[in-house]
């Protein structure tokens, strides 16, 4: 059985503001395996990114993890210090952020940006950090990485920023790589090769993965578990197939009929109608309650549980509770 790299359990981090306290992430538990990718989709808000800055303890005022624990190999990292948590930093646990030329120092190199963390965390001397990052630049795919090591970051492209990104995140070989968003900003060209960079380097360094996007078509590619996350919270967890052949809760499904598919042609694109509930205000109920089309009464009266319905799939949901998933039969975002 593989070793498990990360469990957090319950996590909730809350923003205290003026109008009130936001539930941005609100009882959330996901579990990684080493050398494994569990993706986590969903909507802008659903609270995907608050819950891996939360993962790296980078949550700023004011935001706070409100209550759970952040096991990494079994170790809660939530009441660690500020210090030994920038130990495992860069170093056991890495980021790939969404937008590489905000998360790249201007003023300096590449090349002083990536000697940084591996003379800090791999205590190395300046020229073997340098030859250690210009070894994980070529294995990234840049070409004359000797000459990019002394670039600016708005001297490269896009591409090549993330590609730098990653080289960076990758350069002490940490054990779980968070990436936020790692191909939302490229174009389809880029993406593809993005993507099978990392699948590439994950098999290498046997590193596992935390992905945060909203584009199944990453999902598919890259995932081995799948979270789907709705307002703060986990409605849905199942393996990669199952999501897409048997997705249970009415969320997810309405973001599977809101993909093109290249073999159905249609005069309009399916949506999900309506908005995510303002998070000062949460209905009592299921959160999804007023854009489901199988909403019933229960569904406004009492928030649903994750619950485990078939082996290793867990969904939020009354339907499956009662026992009426033959409403999927029936209706439809499209038809709704």
């Amino acid at each position: 059985m593989a070793e498990e790299v990360l469990n957090v359990k319950n996590l909730k981090t809350y923003f205290h503001t003026e109008n009130g306290i936001v539930p941005s992430v609100d009882d959330v538990s996901i579990r990684i395996k080493k050398g494994e990718t569990l993706a986590i989709v969903g909507e802008s808000g659903s609270g995907k990114s608050v819950t891996s800055l939360s993962i790296m303890r980078l949550i700023d005022s004011p935001g706070k993890i409100q209550d759970g624990q952040i096991l990494f190999k079994g170790r809660d990292i939530v009441p660690i210090s500020m210090k030994e948590m920038r130990n495992l930093r860069g170093n056991e646990i890495a980021m790939i952020f969404q937008e590489p030329l905000t998360s790249l120092n201007p003023v300096f190199t590449i090349g002083n940006q990536m000697a940084e963390s591996i003379m800090l965390h791999q205590k190395k001397g300046k020229k073997e950090a340098r030859k250690l990052s210009i070894e994980m630049l070529k294995k990234v795919g840049i070409p004359r990485a000797e000459k990019v090591i002394d670039s600016f970051p708005h001297s490269l492209s896009g591409g090549m920023r993330q590609r730098v990104m990653i080289a960076m995140a990758l350069s002490c070989n940490p054990e779980l790589l968070i990436a936020d968003e790692p191909t939302t900003a490229l174009d389809v060209t880029i993406q593809a090769q993005i993507l099978k960079l990392m699948k590439g380097l994950i098999t290498e360094f046997d590193t596992s993965i935390l992905l945060i996007t909203h584009d199944l078509g990453v999902v598919a590619e890259m995932a081995d578990r799948v979270v789907v996350m709705y307002a703060g919270q986990v409605v849905e967890e199942t393996d990669v197939f199952t999501l897409f052949r048997e997705p249970k809760h009415p969320y997810t499904k309405g973001l599977m009929d809101s993909t093109p598919k290249i073999h159905e042609l249609k005069d309009e694109l399916t949506s999900i109608p309506g908005t995510v509930p303002n998070p000062l205000n949460y209905p009592k109920g299921c959160r999804f309650m007023d854009r489901c089309p199988y909403a019933m009464q229960k569904c406004a009266e009492a928030q649903p549980k994750l619950e485990e319905i078939l082996t290793d799939h867990k969904v939020r949901c009354w339907l499956h509770e009662e026992k009426v998933v033959d409403l999927y039969e029936t209706k439809s975002f499209a038809g709704s």
